[in-house]
């Protein structure tokens, strides 16, 4: 998934700072790595590295990112491993002088765009798809003296997710894909212009949020300007399937991921006018209706479960307790890039609480299960504490397909709803009964239909690299 901020200094102040408590508020989205690059409207300055933000920025070095734009990333990996060369921003050297571009997404015919460009001449320096797109950006701007004219024809080759965040000398350029895969969000104070992947960044650095970036649209600031450009929809049509889109759009093909919703945002967030934290209570009481069950404590599987049983003990009347308490020095095992450190992550991440937990009838709400490994622990972990019984209730459908714009929902056959009737993963996770909440249920939650369901259906709104689609089943 990723997450990306970028700031704008119209009084022209060092920005680094600010980026950096930008990904500090974002670090949910992505845990790997972390980069900053500012422009002080000649030079580029730039540093990244795997680690948590903390870990990687200390004082000394936001000290020697001069600069009044700057646009900032936190790396979860879904196309290239986890190393240096992998995190991003990405700086480039193009006709108008270095680049640096940040990337939230995943691109479907990455492996077609490179081989081209490789072809070429083109020599990369990281396994990621985001390098793909400074390359092949830079190639235009070749061809042109125009940069937003140059952009646009990058993204006519691009099949996929993307939210970019593009750094000239002089400029900041932010982008949201025609489909609307990722969040992207603009704010401003009295100083700056903020774009975010979540407006929760802009809430920490007390500025005030303007709009989300609309799918297809190109934002330009420059001069303290903000100029919107529209990315020409009918030039990607070839490439969208609309069987996937359920509902005539606010935005034109828009198809956000509803994995932001269930999971991913933080709960404070707002996406596209939507509360992320009212979807999740909603999910909850919703499924309190569809599942219903004579239990005596609701306990969520925190963090991300927290809202959903809540609503569902507000529905159901069951009281809600919190059985498992988390170690807040662990970051989320579902972003961590394997199974081992996932597994590891989940025995140091929970503890059970005996005293609520203990001969009692327990309904453990979380937000999905993917593989089913963390819940079968976490399961096991509760029947210890002396749970008469374990009751799973989940906040998303069942996951039977892999995703290729951005979240590492592991190989089909690693899913464990993709061959599992919901008796079987009953059983293989050794709960008295299990609920997931029902698609139509979960649109409803959410309040939109214009959302990307791939994951849950097969279906999915773009053409799909043959190459991933082998690679994944």
């Amino acid at each position: 998934m990723c997450g990306i901020f970028g700031v704008y200094s119209y009084e022209k102040l060092n920005v680094a700072k600010r980026i950096y408590y930008g990904l500090f508020t974002l670090q949910h989205r992505g845990q790997e790595g972390a980069g900053i690059a500012t422009s002080d409207g000649k030079n580029i300055h730039y540093y990244k590295n795997v680690g948590l933000v903390t870990d990687v920025f200390k004082s000394e070095i936001l000290q020697n990112l001069f600069g009044y734009i700057g646009i900032g990333h936190v790396r979860y990996s879904t196309t290239g491993g986890k190393s240096v060369e992998n995190c991003q921003p990405f700086v480039v050297k193009s006709s108008f002088g270095n680049i640096a571009i940040a990337h939230n997404g995943d691109l479907v015919n990455s492996n077609e765009l490179r081989k081209e460009l490789e072809s070429k001449g083109h020599i990369f320096v990281s396994s990621t798809d985001s390098e793909v797109i400074a390359q092949l950006l830079v190639r235009e701007l070749l061809k042109t003296s125009d940069k937003i004219e140059a952009i646009i024809n990058t993204l006519k080759k691009l099949v996929g997710a993307y939210s970019l965040l593009i750094m000239f000398n002089d400029s900041l350029i932010a982008i949201r894909d025609p489909w609307g895969f990722k969040p992207l969000c603009i704010g401003r104070d009295e100083n700056n212009i903020y774009v975010s992947s979540e407006d929760c960044a802009l809430t920490t650095l007390d500025a005030e949020f303007i709009r989300d970036v609309k799918p297809g649209e190109i934002i330009e600031i420059k001069n303290g300007e903000i100029t919107s450009y529209e990315f020409d929809y009918d030039d990607i049509s070839e490439y969208y399937d609309p069987v996937c889109v359920n509902a005539p759009s606010i935005y034109k093909g828009a198809t956000t991921c509803m994995f932001e919703y269930v999971y991913f945002a933080r709960p404070d967030s707002t996406i596209d006018g939507i509360s992320v934290y009212k979807v999740r209570k909603n999910i909850g009481k919703i499924l309190a209706k569809e599942h219903p069950v004579d239990a005596d404590v609701v306990s969520p599987i925190p963090d991300s479960g927290v809202a959903f049983a809540l609503g569902f003990s507000e529905e159901s009347k069951i009281p809600y307790y919190e059985g498992l308490i988390k170690n807040r020095y662990v970051g989320r095992t579902f972003i961590l890039p394997s199974q081992n450190e996932r597994e590891l992550a989940v025995r140091l991440k929970l503890s059970p609480v005996k005293s609520v937990l203990e001969g009692k009838r327990v309904v453990l709400v979380d937000d999905s299960i993917v593989r089913g490994t963390t819940s079968r622990r976490i399961v096991n972990m509760v029947r210890k504490a002396g749970a008469k019984e374990v009751h799973l209730r989940i906040g998303c459908p069942k996951i039977i397909s892999p995703c290729y714009y951005g979240i590492d929902m592991a190989t089909k056959k690693e899913l464990i709803a993709s061959n599992k009737t919901e008796e079987e993963i009953r059983k293989d996770l050794g709960v008295d009964s299990i609920g997931y909440i029902s698609l139509e249920g979960l649109i409803k939650a959410i309040g939109r239909k214009d959302l990307c369901l791939a994951c849950l259906t097969g279906k999915y709104p773009t053409d799909v690299n043959f190459e991933k689609v082998l690679e994944r089943k």
